[in-house]
């Protein structure tokens, strides 16, 4: 606050009142002095923290600054806005309505229009308003739930325009689901989300981003019973994973339940940890990268297993298996989502952080990268190997590392580079086994020394002996 601010603190009871706070007494006025503008400082205003959060139900959070400023794009909406958290983007958008320039805004003009068309479509659906009148009902009993499930307050959005902005979101992913996954084909459906493979990949990028999440609990109960009823082969929850072509991949236990869509990349990773998984929360003091570590004995092993983050390491043979990292044009959106969720809600559970993170120390070059290709560790599919590093690199900037889930197979690699007898018997293997002419020709000459050598001694014996 600068000099010509003056905080002026007095009672408001009339703007208490007209706000509905129940803290009357707790309502201040700030006067700007060079202006002559009064700022209300209790006014609700998108971005203010809701506190204190309920634990049990929070579970969706604006992203950390330092982790936003690192990688703006990877979590801001492209096409389509969910939720309360970017609404200023819509008011944004309404703004600058008929400059084609901002072609972003005009993305999210588009897809609101397009709630509103896939509602109306969704009620012929299910045969009539009654349905769509049922799920207002359902969203205003569970409304305080909704807000709640936000770390931030929604205070500033009118209870009305809240449930109708909860009915057309809802309504809008269970539509595009189910055209997408029952109804889209070869043929031109004449819908644009559909038709045009760009829109819809870049609608399923904002489906996970952890800003544009409502929670899944509204969703299912809301559609789980229409899907049912719709389609009896299938549920919400099959229809969600089928979606985001998560069903072929390994599968997301029954029993696993998920709080968003973010949450649900997160699952698929995390629950391929086996329940004797030994963790042992500290931090990771010394690590090398993966060259080096080859250079001195240790053996990689890529575990072809897409999403798993199951490190593991034998100490008896030396041997580091860790599960494939597809690099692509998804990977990083998807990661740094999961990550700044983590981040916020699993900071002593950061599985896919602590992989990524482990990664990260392994890999310092492209060197890295293409010794890592070569053992099937990482599938490159960005193109040059330093693209890949860089990635890597830069996922890990701004992320706390107060410790790490892969401490002790950490310490038990380097306990392994240090030991003497693997220094030594990597050091044979580095100059004198690299390749299989260079070994043919280290053992032709131990054997042309030790059969010099017999000869030698042979003659010795013979000159003793006369």
């Amino acid at each position: 606050m600068d000099s010509s601010t003056l905080a002026i603190l007095r009672h408001d009871s009339d703007f208490a009142d007209k706000i509905g706070s129940s803290n009357k007494d707790t309502m201040y006025r700030m006067l700007d002095l060079e202006s002559g503008t009064t700022h209300e400082l209790n006014k609700p205003v998108p971005g203010m923290w809701r506190f204190p959060t309920n634990p049990d139900l929070c579970c969706i959070y604006r992203v950390p600054g330092s982790l936003r400023e690192v990688s703006p794009k990877a979590y801001t909406p492209q096409l389509i806005l969910i939720g309360p958290l970017h609404r200023s983007l819509r008011s944004q958008a309404l703004k600058s309505r008929g400059d084609i320039t901002k072609a972003k805004s005009l993305g999210y003009l588009n897809t609101e229009a397009h709630k509103k068309i896939y509602l109306a479509e969704f009620a012929k659906r299910v045969e009539g308003n009654k349905v769509i009148e049922g799920f207002r009902r359902k969203i205003e009993e569970d409304e305080d739930m909704i807000r709640a499930s936000y770390s931030e307050s929604t205070a500033w959005i009118e209870s009305p325009e809240f449930v109708e902005m909860i009915l057309h979101d809802s309504v809008f992913i269970v539509e595009l689901m189910l055209r997408f996954n029952l109804i889209r084909g070869r043929e031109k459906t004449g819908d644009p989300l559909m038709d045009e493979p760009c829109l819809e990949n870049t609608i399923k990028r904002d489906l996970i981003l952890l800003e544009n999440q409502l929670p899944y609990f509204i969703l299912e109960k809301l559609f789980d019973p229409i899907v049912k009823t719709l389609h009896p082969s299938e549920s919400l929850r099959t229809l969600v994973i089928s979606y985001f072509e998560l069903e072929n991949k390994k599968k997301i236990s029954e029993k696993t339940k998920f709080r968003h869509f973010t949450d649900l990349f997160r699952c698929v990773r995390v629950d391929t940890l086996p329940e004797d998984y030994v963790v042992d929360f500290k931090p990771i003091e010394v690590m090398h990268n993966a060259v080096k570590l080859d250079s001195r004995g240790v053996k990689f092993e890529a575990v072809d297993e897409e999403f798993s983050v199951a490190v593991r390491f034998d100490a008896k043979t030396g041997c580091l298996k860790i599960p494939c990292f597809k690099a692509d044009d998804d990977i990083e959106i998807t990661l740094r989502n999961v990550m700044a969720f983590e981040q916020s809600h699993h900071p002593y559970n950061a599985y896919v952080s602590d992989y990524v993170t482990f990664l990260d120390f392994l890999i310092d070059t492209e060197k890295d990268v293409d010794f890592l290709v070569e053992k099937g560790i990482i599938k490159n599919w960005l193109g040059h190997h330093g693209t890949v590093s860089k990635l890597v690199n830069k996922l890990c900037l701004e992320v706390m590392d107060d410790g790490s889930s892969y401490s002790k197979i950490a310490s038990d690699v380097i306990a392994h580079y240090d030991d003497e007898c693997n220094k030594a018997r990597s050091i044979l293997r580095r100059v004198y086994f690299t390749n299989l002419w260079r070994g043919t020709a280290t053992v032709t000459a131990a054997c042309i020394l030790l059969l010099t050598l017999i000869q030698t001694v042979t003659s010795i014996i013979d000159i003793i002996k006369k």
